[in-house]
């Protein structure tokens, strides 16, 4: 069997290597690569797509059989920024979506769904995901599942933006510290306040006696002189 897989993680990439130990795995780390061209000559049974950041082209879903893994129970939670929707609504278990790619966002049927805790920081969420979604790749190269139509009540988030993540003005420390966690991972923009001219970014957040601990980083916001 051959298949595919295209991530831009590099978690997601380490785990892809060690798949293509055992199976005929070609990857993909560019959207650049992704071209009906180079997969038409590698015939995959399957393309994965573990953590994808582009919208996958028609001309490759429609010609490839596309799995994408969505961090929600589907139907709810369809759209962007999976974790941090689910985190700022104070849930802290949810699962995993093996999807196929259909011209709808997040609205493919399903071939299998896994549970994943999301308490902790957004990487090391991220790295607890990448996990079950390479658990999953591997139940469906075995068992070849027929995906079926999502069922339930629909419920869509919104992408978050760079500038939702000013933290906010008013919070317990328990819902600072989880602001902080969601946003610290690869790839995402961390939690940050404004002081005069310059940000403050926040990462690697704990407890510890009740108050938060915490790396701060201080940089000079672009354009604004001293």
């Amino acid at each position: 069997m051959k298949i595919v897989i295209a991530t831009i993680k590099s978690w997601n990439i380490e785990r892809a290597k060690e798949l293509a130990s055992l199976y005929n795995c070609l990857i993909i780390t560019s959207k650049d690569e992704l071209t009906k061209e180079n997969l038409q000559s590698y015939v995959p049974e399957y393309i994965f797509f573990p953590h994808w950041s582009w919208i996958i082209p028609e001309e490759i879903y429609s010609n490839f059989n596309c799995v994408v893994f969505h961090m929600t129970d589907l139907p709810f939670g369809r759209g962007g920024s999976p974790l941090q929707n689910l985190i700022v609504r104070r849930i802290k278990h949810t699962k995993i979506s093996a999807i196929k790619v259909e011209k709808g966002i997040d609205t493919g049927p399903v071939y299998m769904k896994k549970d994943l805790c999301i308490e902790g920081s957004a990487e090391e969420v991220l790295r607890r995901a990448s996990s079950v979604v390479f658990s999953l790749i591997k139940d469906i190269i075995v068992s070849r599942p027929v995906p079926v139509p999502q069922a339930g009540e629909v419920v869509c988030f919104q992408r978050r933006t760079s500038a939702q993540s000013e933290l906010p003005m008013s919070a317990s420390i328990e819902e600072i510290l989880s602001f902080i966690r969601m946003l610290d991972g690869e790839g995402y923009p961390l939690a940050f306040i404004n002081y005069g001219n310059f940000k403050i970014t926040f990462s690697r957040a704990a407890i510890k006696d009740g108050d938060i601990l915490a790396d701060a980083r201080i940089e000079l916001i672009k354009g604004n002189i001293l």
